[in-house]
């Protein structure tokens, strides 16, 4: 039997180590390039019986027409979100697969480390350290006992960072369009709707994919709800945030710090060198100039673990597309992978 081939797009050394390895036990041929998938870069999928993509990979309808008349059977997503992917211009003609739960403690744990850093200035000491400036002027913080934390979407990862605030002696408050009642009585936290969850949190960390309902969900009037002082936390997708009200919000010292793992416009910037390059997006300039602002490059997920997890996913979902076996990881362009998409022995999880 012929070998299956994969196109990868936007891989990195990293990527390339983790698959080698799992792909021992899959044999499938695997071709990698460092361009990411867009309607240019498309034409490097023909030969290909699948492509595999990441992130900041643009898979519109331009990119799908284009996999779909090359024979293009399978767009599997490296990663949970899929957001940018096309599902309409997919339906019917490419099937498409994620990894849903790739290590939930790895970006639940680092949006809790992120807090920490923050609140505490430990990136500011370490720096000032190094420069023999032993002053702690300017890293007054407070206890995190006794606040309220909001969870914006109690998936998988938003209920592990429930469970991890549970030895910190806070108050934890929810959203989330599926209540988990079961979840939130074992976790001792409260769902509440989205307004209260502004009022009333001294954190808000995000948990939520990303839908068309829920860009900027962070925006002015969301700021205005919320406590003087305010830290938020975005571990998940830049586009919940309005960054241009995140920076009104810090210049008027509403809000009191915010820790982004993600931003809107990183694609140009995230997982990239670029050293020696100026920044010429002028909204993330500005962002980086604030001491009350965290910025890193989208590693939240970026453990030995999760790695590991998903590329034993991301070829496991090949796997069973080219098999006889059931997609548990598809996703349905008829309700657009939500929660109340139907169970996996339904015909929304079957082969296209």
């Amino acid at each position: 039997m012929e070998k299956i081939r994969i196109a990868f797009f936007d891989t990195k050394p990293y990527d390339r180590s983790f698959f080698d390895e799992c792909n021992r036990n899959y044999h499938f041929q695997i071709e990698y390039f460092e361009t990411r998938l867009t309607p240019k870069s498309v034409a490097m999928a023909k030969g290909f019986d699948a492509v595999c993509a990441f992130v900041n990979d643009n898979i519109d309808d331009k990119t799908v027409d284009e996999l779909y008349n090359m024979g293009v059977k399978l767009i599997a997503m490296r990663c949970a979100g899929y957001n940018n992917v096309s599902l309409k211009a997919a339906y019917d003609r490419i099937t498409v697969v994620r990894v849903p739960g790739y290590s939930p403690y790895a970006v639940a744990e680092y949006a809790l480390a992120m807090i920490m850093t923050l609140n505490r200035s430990l990136h500011r000491a370490y720096n000032r350290i190094r420069e023999n400036n032993f002053s702690i002027n300017g890293f007054l913080g407070f206890d995190l006992r006794g606040k309220t934390f909001g969870i914006i979407g109690t998936g998988k990862i938003g209920l592990v960072f429930a469970e991890i605030l549970q030895g910190f002696g806070v108050k934890i408050i929810a959203y989330d369009l599926f209540p988990n009642h079961k979840a939130a009585k074992q976790y001792n936290f409260e769902y509440l709707p989205l307004e209260e969850i502004y009022r009333q949190a001294d954190v808000i960390s995000l948990h939520c994919p990303l839908t068309p309902e829920n860009v900027h969900m962070i925006n002015h009037d969301a700021i205005k709800m919320m406590k003087k002082g305010v830290f938020i936390v975005n571990t998940s997708r830049g586009k919940l945030i309005d960054t241009k009200a995140l920076i009104d919000g810090l210049k008027n010292k509403h809000i009191g710090a915010a820790a982004l793992d993600v931003y809107e416009e990183e694609s140009d910037y995230f997982f990239e060198d670029l050293s020696n390059h100026a920044i010429d997006d002028d909204k993330l300039a500005r962002l980086m100039t604030f001491p009350n602002v965290l910025v890193t490059s989208h590693q939240a997920f970026f453990t030995r673990e999760a790695m590991t997890n998903i590329a034993q996913v991301t070829l496991d979902n090949i796997r069973d597309f080219f098999g006889p076996k059931l997609l548990p990881n598809a996703i349905c362009a008829r309700c657009d992978g939500s929660r109340n998409c139907p169970p996996a022995n339904t015909p929304c999880a079957r082969k296209a």
